[in-house]
């Protein structure tokens, strides 16, 4: 009984973390995709062009989406790992990186945004 109560908070620790995984994949399309439209209309070029919008759109989510949410998915991800459970174990390592990239790809983000930009004359003055 006890096994299959444990089971079953593993299952549902798996199903959040996905959730939670996956919700960053929005808002970071709806980015990139302001960031290409901006660099197509104003002609520029260069990495500073599209990261400046990319570091734009991550500072309006601020927070909650920039960490809080990768990490809680990282943990409930990794809590959910169990023997005989192949499947749920690939889509979980899968998500813990996809997790990952997004941490870096927001820490990327932010320091170009408040430390590489301001520095070599674009992002907030």
């Amino acid at each position: 009984m006890n096994e299959d109560r444990s089971q079953e908070r593993k299952r549902t620790w798996f199903i959040w973390g996905m959730v939670l995984a996956w919700t960053p994949f929005i808002p970071f399309n709806l980015g990139l995709f302001h960031a290409f439209s901006g660099v197509s209309e104003q002609k520029a070029t260069g990495l500073a062009a599209v990261a400046g919008g990319i570091a734009e759109m991550y500072t309006t989510f601020a927070l909650i989406i920039a960490f809080i949410i990768p990490v809680a998915a990282i943990i409930l991800l990794g809590r959910s790992f169990s023997r005989g459970h192949g499947m749920r174990t690939l889509f979980s390592v899968l998500s813990i990186c996809w997790s990952a990239l997004f941490l870096f790809l927001y820490g990327l983000a932010t320091w170009m945004f408040y430390v590489y930009l301001p520095r070599h004359g674009g992002g907030p003055r």
